[in-house]
């Protein structure tokens, strides 16, 4: 899939942060959990308590020279169910790991807003980044990944999700995309390998939400 076939589809993308995340990011790229534990020197033991077990609420990270960040909370994922639902004989910490290891965004504003009406999210007042998908994508083509699920949540009935859930953008036309899971899917979430250092270069709109 091309940058210019996916943002044919989807011209926008939506990431979701606390409030004032903008500022560091404009700074530091948009970086996964990984790579924001590895900017800001997180000690190796809290390290790999981050990337391998559900955090229940966010979690700031402190440094004398970057500042603050702060990670999001895992409210929507239940490990009890992650054990259920994974293929490949992933683990929890498995899945954990390879979330922790990608930046997210929601592909359209349907999905953006299920996740912001969400219960657990009322009254709780986000971040909404607006990227433009075709230059983000150009930028990130190589490690660029499409999901058809909402990869980080286990709520009602948890969708099977393993090492084939999110699929190299580059490897598929849309067609070919779509019929993989054996039926007519959509695209949810798009995620970037690692981090997006140039962010601020593809940035449209930020908003607040509620």
């Amino acid at each position: 899939m091309t940058p210019e076939e996916l943002a044919e589809r989807h011209p926008r993308l939506f990431h979701v942060t606390e409030p004032g995340a903008h500022e560091g990011i404009r700074r530091h790229g948009l970086l996964s959990t990984r790579a924001l534990l590895d900017r800001f020197e997180t000690p190796a033991a809290e390290r790999e308590r981050l990337l391998t077990t559900r955090r229940p609420e966010a979690v700031p990270l402190h440094h004398p020279e970057h500042g603050t960040a702060v990670l999001n909370d895992n409210l929507p994922l239940s490990e009890k169910a992650l054990r259920t639902c994974l293929d490949d004989g992933l683990t929890p910490a498995d899945w954990l790991g390879i979330l922790n290891g990608k930046v997210f965004f929601w592909a359209d504003e349907a999905g953006l807003q299920r996740l912001l009406g969400a219960r657990m999210n009322r009254g709780r007042q986000r971040e909404v980044l607006v990227f433009d998908t075709r230059r983000l994508a150009e930028a990130h083509i190589d490690s660029l990944c499409l999901s058809p699920i909402n990869s980080g949540a286990t709520l009602r009935r948890a969708a099977r999700r393993g090492l084939a859930t999110f699929s190299r953008a580059k490897d598929y036309r849309y067609p070919q995309w779509r019929k993989l899971r054996g039926r007519s899917d959509r695209i949810l979430e798009v995620t970037v390998d690692h981090a997006v250092p140039q962010a601020a270069d593809f940035l449209l709109d930020v908003r607040l939400a509620p």
